[in-house]
């Protein structure tokens, strides 16, 4: 089993920024990489990117390409997402998630998740 917290949520007015972390525990060597999403009221959950543990590479949905960043902290088992730039259209709940596969933006082949941190956005 592999356990998610997230943190860092919260409340910031448009054009800021902020850094969510994910505390990762328990047998996360079963896992290959670590994605991010995010739910807004009534939408689906969306990609966002991904970290693959092998090289530490990262991809990012077009959406929010060039204003998110994917970074892990290995002596803390911690993966980080900043987010720059914030609109209002990013204020949702944003999951990490951990999965075996290599890479994969499909949520549901994502075993592992956090509970989510609230990011609201100002106008």
């Amino acid at each position: 089993q592999v356990q998610l917290v997230e943190s860092g949520g919260g409340l910031v007015q448009a054009g800021g920024s902020l850094r969510l972390s994910c505390a990762a525990s328990g047998r996360t060597d079963s896992t290959s990489s670590m994605g991010w999403f995010r739910q807004a009221p009534g939408k689906e959950r969306d990609f966002i990117g991904l970290l693959r543990w092998t090289g530490e590479t990262t991809y990012y949905a077009d959406s929010v390409k060039g204003r998110c960043t994917i970074s892990r902290d290995n002596a803390k088992n911690t993966v980080y997402l900043q987010i720059n730039s914030l609109e209002p259209e990013d204020t949702a709940v944003y999951y990490c998630a951990a999965s075996s596969y290599h890479s994969t933006t499909n949520p549901r082949r994502y075993e592992y998740w956090g509970q989510g941190t609230q990011v609201t956005v100002s106008s």
